[in-house]
């Protein structure tokens, strides 16, 4: 199963579309993760109808109509493996501890809202993953995704995208 990890879309505020790289990523994988941070439901709308499989959660900067049609947090589980998706996880330090025990029942949680990659494990195992933003890089040297497998409950080799400056 091949899965792919995005968020902090923010479109049109900080893109007036989603970068090509991304979609043409859409069309390889079995199940699209977005942790939030959509802004406009239009592209809420453009991953519902393009994904084979759509799991996705609200961000902060959501307003009432996505948050309607999204959950804060979703749970689902894909290959074998029990995932999490959440917008936020508070503060970089003692996160891997703090989510380890908000989410004591997943193998991995993918998360948004800082714009910044992250791949590390917590205590008792929990993978936690946030794909950076496609859009919006911030402070950091490329807008990013995440790519990964799933095979008989084992999670892949997690693989950061890096795309081209605009």
């Amino acid at each position: 199963m091949r899965l792919l990890f995005v968020s902090d879309t923010h479109v049109p505020l900080r893109a007036r579309r989603l970068p090509d790289a991304l979609l043409a990523e859409m069309d390889k994988a079995d199940v699209v993760v977005h942790a939030g941070d959509w802004v406009d439901v239009a592209t809420l709308d453009v991953l519902e109808k393009r994904a084979r499989r759509l799991v996705g959660v609200y961000g902060n900067n959501d307003g009432p109509e996505l948050r309607a049609r999204l959950p804060e947090v979703a749970r689902v589980r894909l290959g074998g493996l029990r995932f999490g998706v959440v917008h936020e996880t508070g503060q970089a330090r003692g996160r891997e501890e703090r989510c380890a025990a908000l989410y004591p029942d997943l193998d991995v949680l993918v998360f948004g809202h800082s714009h910044i990659p992250w791949d590390t494990e917590a205590p008792g195992g929990l993978r936690l993953l946030n794909p950076g933003s496609p859009t919006d890089r911030r402070r950091q040297p490329y807008c990013t995704y995440m790519t990964c497998t799933v095979t008989e409950g084992v999670l892949g080799e997690v693989v950061l995208h890096r795309l081209p400056r605009r």
